[in-house]
């Protein structure tokens, strides 16, 4: 048994059917709760490098390593269907890339273009984040891209440190975190595989550990404490991760330094 096994092991998969009966949702990429009484988004981190061209696309970056033979046609970390372009977005969790990078804040980003942090009706995702995007409607290489489907590491570590203040037992809080069926089987074919639900359980305080468990590549797509006081939502789909709990708690989220988070009205 694995360290991480250890210390999350698998729990029935009833224990995610008050989830299905509060979201009223099948939970296929993630339970999205309600405001319970309060909620806000935590976005996903990306980066920039300011060395890297900001003229070339990931997209143009990608047919050249085509042409020369160094890249597979389908070896690509995101790829818009309607575009019928590469990306450059990644899915599932994502670490910081590396020298040089540096943190960019969808802030940030949103000074740049003129519009807002996240589109007003959507959810956080690469259709509602402040556009810098290029001409071929791919991302510039110069930037890095937030992870779909997963917290990156960063992110995860800090929002876990936060619950931990927030939560009564601290570090003893046992939770139940939840992989919806695209992040935990994403070959299913038959309505019993996707009808399956995965769980896990173990504490609050050895929740760090399930960013290295070896399988899903993916931070939970839900995670919630036996009380249900909070609740944590990461969808599969999209760049943000929904937290609804007690208002001190998101009060803490929203105003903290590390993490950008976003109360977002139409998405409580």
């Amino acid at each position: 048994m694995s360290e991480i096994s250890a210390l999350w092991r698998v729990a029935p998969a009833s224990e995610a059917g008050w989830l299905a009966e509060l979201c009223q949702d099948d939970g296929l990429t993630g339970f999205p709760p309600p405001g319970m009484p309060d909620a806000a988004w935590v976005l996903h981190a990306m980066y920039e490098h300011e060395q890297r061209p900001a003229s070339v696309s990931h997209h143009q970056a990608h047919q050249l390593l085509l042409a020369d033979g160094k890249a597979e046609p389908d070896a690509v970390g995101g790829l818009d269907l309607e575009a019928g372009v590469v990306t450059g977005g990644e899915l599932g969790r994502a670490e910081h890339p590396g020298p040089g990078w540096r943190r960019l804040r969808w802030s940030e980003l949103a000074r740049r273009t003129g519009e807002p942090v996240v589109a007003e009706g959507l959810l956080p995702s690469y259709r509602s984040a402040p556009d810098g995007r290029l001409e071929d409607r791919s991302w510039p290489v110069s930037l890095h891209l937030p992870a779909e489907g997963s917290l990156d590491r960063m992110s995860w570590n800090r929002l876990t440190d936060l619950l931990l203040e927030h939560s009564p037992a601290g570090p003893d809080t046992r939770c139940l975190a939840y992989y919806s069926q695209l992040v935990h089987n994403p070959c299913a074919t038959t309505a019993e595989e996707f009808a399956h639900r995965h769980v896990l359980t173990g504490r609050l305080g050895d929740a760090r550990a399930l960013y290295d468990i070896d399988e899903p590549d993916f931070t939970p797509s839900n995670l919630w404490p036996e009380d249900r006081s909070w609740i944590v939502y990461t969808d599969y789909d999209l760049w943000g991760t929904k937290v609804a709990g007690p208002a001190p708690l998101i009060d803490a989220l929203v105003n903290d330094a590390h993490l950008e988070a976003r109360r977002l009205p139409w998405a409580c």
